[in-house]
């Protein structure tokens, strides 16, 4: 009880520091949600160009990659954009922290993928997961995947929040935190679990889009922040 009063008190003051309205962003976030297709805008079976977004942090900057990969696995285009954060890490609130960056680095690509992994919730999430948020700014079918549960439970291999299915889990690595795979937007469980399942490339954990994104966030980050 004492913890769960001190983690409110710290998110009160965090939330006074910042001059953040959760409760104005909760229903921003829910009215926004309104806006998710969960239908496959695509064939994805023929979908040839894989994009997805990586974030790497040091100090108070964020770096975001935008890469797109091929069916071969191989970059065709590789994209950074840095900045400051401007927004506290806050659970269930990412996407007011790293949209910013994640969008500025993704409209710097000259080609659009057929699809978006981003390493966060799609509609696994209370309200709005980061995949999804980013999804309806673009227009681009999106995949979220982690390796934490933000909410819900596991049912078989079925991700279960207010008694619907919204995502499946992967045990991708042996060894390893098994996968939670959830659609963004514009897609369907179906497809996003056979697309993110197709793209895992031994020994990486996550599709590969994700490995080579995340790989060159902190390349950029290395080269220019920890000269």
């Amino acid at each position: 009880m004492e913890k769960e009063q001190e983690k409110s008190f710290e998110l009160q003051e965090l939330c006074k520091k910042y001059n953040i309205n959760l409760e104005a962003l909760e229903k921003e976030q829910k009215n926004l949600a309104k806006n998710i297709e969960l239908k496959d805008t695509i064939n994805f079976n023929l979908a040839d160009k894989f994009g997805a977004i990586g974030s790497s942090f040091f100090e108070n900057k964020i770096i975001s990659s935008a890469v797109i990969i091929n069916p071969s696995l191989e970059t065709v285009e590789q994209e950074y954009f840095s900045d400051i954060l401007r927004f506290p890490y806050i659970p269930g609130f990412r996407a007011y922290r790293e949209l910013p960056a994640m969008m500025q680095a993704f409209q710097k690509l000259d080609e659009k993928p057929d699809v978006v992994f981003i390493q966060g919730h799609g509609i696994a999430h209370p309200r709005l997961g980061l995949a999804s948020h980013f999804s309806i700014l673009t227009g681009v079918p999106t995949i979220g995947i982690t390796d934490s549960l933000l909410s819900g439970t596991i049912k078989s291999e079925d991700i279960i929040f207010n008694n619907k299915k919204v995502g499946k889990v992967l045990q991708s690595k042996q060894g390893s935190k098994p996968l939670f795979i959830s659609p963004g937007n514009l897609i369907t469980i179906k497809s996003a679990y056979e697309l993110a399942k197709k793209l895992i490339k031994e020994p990486h954990k996550f599709p590969e889009p994700m490995h080579i994104a995340s790989k060159y966030a902190k390349e950029v980050r290395d080269e220019i922040y920890k000269k």
